[in-house]
């Protein structure tokens, strides 16, 4: 539980430590989505087929989602301030094999440290905020965190893709890997699991209760509706800006790197933009999250259906709509930390919340793999390829909505036995009603 903050020299503190974590959170970012700026070179450096790229991106999401149980339930153990430290280090070591990695083998190797190493990071993060602010203000600054932090992927679209198709492919990458190390060092200079004064947390579990609390996180249906929730907010905006958002803006739709990045950017900005929104919403009415949820799916597949259904390429402001809709699918996904934060009990929160995050990364891996295999079998990097693609978006969204239909009708199901009735909308607006 966050602490309260006591004095103004505490509240500095409170803000330095923030600050440290989100730097390297985002630089954790700037790692993860390299990767994808430079998806078109890698394609041409490795001699790499659509699918064989997307299998890049694939196996480094398939570790960090496999990686997302045992790190909560490291940091249950051993806190934010050494998985930080420790994922800083492994990403570094990961982009400095890339930068000089000529064959496909050991290239995969690198994403898989990156992969690794990110998997420590965001949770991490936010087990650091957890501790740091009072309640009330842990829903918005998960919301900040994350996405602020996008910002490392603007990182990724200006300064990395100017060294990257100015100095070069190695000195792009050895350079993201000296500030991963210099993020390190800070973290461990800085940064630190609680407050001063704060009490120290309980002891670790044993091996039979981290078994115990793992099925008590899982049985609990408002970490289900967390992880369906990231499952089916999180992937268009991270299949976009990991790996196929600059093929598919440049290839399919005629734009140039430029414009590109400079549509990449716009997404991460209109994300940091409602982040402080939908963090104050599901501050002030935490039992209607799962609407907005609901709608940020629904517009997301909408927007898609719109550019798709229009022959390439798509009118510049319609693709400015699609990035616009896309970016409120990052806030969205916090939504599902906020689940696992307000149904699990403290001692349950980081394997609670590493439940969560698998979600979104397992629904982006999938859809990055299958848009590769679709582009493959339709010609490659063709405008009318990659229209056919971003079709295997729809049975993940269908999926999701349903999930969460299901799991948050159990979630209230176990808080009315509890005593606690949420009201759904249609009770609310026939009071509403009545009182007119």
């Amino acid at each position: 539980m966050g602490v309260g903050v006591q004095s103004v020299g505490s509240s500095k503190r409170v803000w330095i430590v923030w600050s440290v974590a989100l730097v390297a959170y985002t630089v954790g970012v700037l790692h993860r989505t390299s990767f994808g700026v430079a998806g078109l070179d890698a394609a041409e450096r490795f001699d790499a087929s659509p699918a064989a790229l997307s299998g890049f991106v694939v196996l480094q999401l398939l570790v960090y989602a496999a990686l997302q149980v045992p790190v909560g339930l490291l940091l249950d153990r051993f806190g934010g301030r050494v998985l930080v430290t420790a994922g800083a280090l492994t990403m570094a070591a990961g982009q400095l094999i890339l930068a000089v990695a000529t064959f496909m083998p050991i290239a995969i190797a690198a994403r898989v440290l990156v992969g690794a190493g990110d998997a420590m990071m965001f949770i991490s993060v936010l087990a650091v905020v957890a501790a740091w602010f009072p309640p009330r203000r842990v829903p918005l600054m998960t919301q900040m965190t994350g996405l602020v932090g996008q910002l490392g992927q603007v990182l990724s679209a200006v300064p990395f893709a100017a060294l990257l198709y100015g100095a070069g492919w190695t000195a792009a990458f050895l350079s993201v890997a000296g500030v991963g190390v210099a993020t390190a060092l800070a973290v461990v200079v800085v940064v630190r699991d609680r407050p001063p004064g704060a009490p120290p947390p309980p002891p670790a579990p044993s091996p039979r209760d981290v078994l115990r609390g793992l099925r008590h996180s899982w049985s609990e249906p408002g970490t289900r509706l967390g992880l369906w929730t990231h499952l089916g907010t999180q992937f268009p905006v991270t299949v976009f800006g990991l790996l196929w958002g600059v093929p598919y803006l440049v290839a399919g739709q005629g734009l140039t790197v430029a414009q590109a990045s400079a549509l990449l950017t716009l997404l991460v900005a209109v994300g940091i933009v409602a982040g402080p929104l939908f963090g104050e919403y599901t501050a002030r009415l935490p039992w209607r999250r799962s609407y907005l949820v609901i709608t940020v799916i629904i517009a997301s597949a909408t927007a898609w259906t719109a550019v798709l259904l229009v022959p390439p390429p798509a009118p510049r402001w319609l693709l400015v709509v699609l990035v616009v809709v896309m970016a409120t699918g990052a806030p969205g996904s916090m939504i599902g930390f906020d689940f696992a934060r307000t149904f699990n009990p403290v001692a349950r929160r980081g394997a609670a919340v590493g439940i969560v995050n698998v979600g979104g990364f397992v629904s982006s891996l999938l859809v990055a793999w299958g848009i590769g295999v679709v582009l493959s079998d339709a010609g490659g990097y063709t405008p009318d390829a990659f229209r056919v693609a971003w079709t295997v978006q729809y049975p993940v969204w269908a999926f999701a909505l349903g999930a969460i239909l299901m799991a948050r009708r159990r979630a209230r199901l176990k808080l009315a036995a509890e005593g606690t009735h949420v009201r759904s909308l249609r009770e609310v607006l026939a009071e509403r009603r009545r009182r007119r």
